[in-house]
């Protein structure tokens, strides 16, 4: 899969899953839970123990799903992250070391950043899509004014996406959604109720296709 039919596949699925856990362990179960319920874009952090060994088992045993490497801050991180199986890279702010890696590798770069200068900043680096976070503080409308004077750049909220507000978000000219504890939940993660995270991306799978 080639960086245009990754992009296009983040549109079209219009929300990336976000797992962020302190351990590994069941994570590979909850990348399962959350395909069955519709989300096969799912993205990993590096926050989590064992990231990218667990990046390579999941692009390995789980080739449905669309595979992300989240939190990286450096460059090494993305040439590692690449290898192990990851398809895009997200960074939480702008790190213009990694943005350049991922145009070396090929691969798309969500971008973290906040305010008009650094969202153009990381536009004029090269970013893919500029994640907006965190995005809660502002909301949907925040991306409306964003477009204004730049209907060129990509948005991709991450904070504060839920089932109540991603179809605001997506309305107001988001690229795609994020979507992280909203949706996979800290409790349900521990307590390994696959179950309910498969109903819970359901629920976001049925309010982004009502937009």
């Amino acid at each position: 899969m080639n960086k245009s039919e990754v992009l296009a596949r983040l549109k079209a699925e219009k929300v990336i899953a976000l797992i962020r856990a302190d351990r590994s362990g069941s994570l590979l179960d909850c990348a399962r839970a959350l395909s069955a319920g519709g989300l096969n874009c799912i993205e990993l952090t590096m926050t989590t123990p064992g990231a990218l060994e667990l990046c390579a088992r999941v692009a390995r045993e789980l080739p449905q799903v669309l595979l992300g490497l989240g939190t990286v801050l450096d460059a090494e991180t993305v040439r590692r992250g690449v290898a192990a199986g990851a398809k895009f890279i997200v960074t939480p702010c702008v790190r213009p070391d990694v943005i350049a890696a991922c145009r070396i590798a090929g691969v798309p770069v969500l971008g973290g950043a906040l305010t008009p200068t650094e969202i153009y900043h990381s536009w004029e680096l090269g970013v893919d899509v500029v994640k907006i976070f965190p995005a809660e503080f502002y909301g949907p409308a925040y991306l409306k004014s964003i477009k204004a004077p730049f209907p060129q750049i990509e948005l991709m909220p991450t904070g504060g996406v839920t089932p109540e507000t991603v179809g605001e978000f997506l309305k107001n000219g988001a690229f795609a959604t994020a979507a992280g504890s909203a949706l996979v939940s800290p409790a349900a993660l521990k307590a390994g109720d696959w179950a309910a995270i498969t109903a819970r991306a359901r629920q976001f799978v049925a309010a982004a296709n009502q937009t």
